[in-house]
């Protein structure tokens, strides 16, 4: 299925943020309660307005998927749980890499879907950090695109 991939406006960051929570409950099995209330305003007030943000939306303009990319790093991928398995993933990928020149993204080591998904698609390990970017102990692995 082809998707059409629209930018995201500031006062669609609290659905975005929804969004994300969602996803992380789903896919991030391994995170506390505590960890994914840390997150959560982080993400709201500083995480989103450092990248550039692009969706998937339903017909109804409801945000399925997004990703943040900056510098030619995928900084955050997340689709809603319901609409998993469905491409919007992959089209929000191979956007990114096709008109945002993505060849990174570092992916928790303890997501194995996730890992399995940016393997598929082209990107390989090149590194492992032992904490995640906040110092948290998520092992995080970084992976750059196989040209």
């Amino acid at each position: 299925m082809k998707y059409k991939i629209t930018e995201i406006n500031l006062a669609e960051y609290p659905e975005v943020v929804e969004l994300w929570e969602a996803s992380v409950r789903a896919t991030h099995d391994f995170l506390q309660e505590e960890d994914i209330v840390f997150f959560k305003p982080l993400i709201l007030n500083e995480y989103l307005k450092a990248v550039a943000l692009n969706c998937v939306r339903a017909d109804s303009s409801e945000i399925l998927g997004f990703s943040g990319v900056a510098e030619g790093n995928l900084e955050m991928l997340f689709v809603h749980p319901d609409q998993a398995g469905k491409g919007i993933g992959k089209a929000l990928l191979m956007n990114a890499i096709s008109t945002l020149q993505v060849s990174k993204v570092d992916v928790n080591e303890q997501n194995p879907k996730a890992l399995e998904f940016y393997l598929k698609n082209g990107f390989k390990i090149i590194g492992r950090s032992e904490l995640d970017g906040t110092g948290k102990p998520y092992p995080i692995l970084h992976m750059k695109l196989a040209v």
